[in-house]
């Protein structure tokens, strides 16, 4: 069972979020909130563990540092 509560927002933040709903093409203000959340915690990820994306290439046998022989 899905429970609800209800939050006070000027009317100016309602209809910045009415707008935005409607870009997303979500079907209501609580589903654009849900993806407004999600979006943000990817991209604090991004920031905190992507720091060498696109740097970082795998280990090769070279890449060791240790005397096989």
């Amino acid at each position: 069972m899905n429970e609800t509560t209800t939050i006070r927002v000027s009317k100016n933040t309602m209809e910045m979020l009415e707008k935005l709903r409607n870009k997303l093409k979500t079907r209501s203000l609580d589903e654009t909130l849900r993806t407004l959340i999600i979006r943000q915690r990817k991209m604090l990820i991004n920031q905190v563990f992507g720091l060498d994306k696109d740097r970082i290439k795998p280990f090769t046998e070279e890449d060791r540092g240790e005397n096989r022989d």
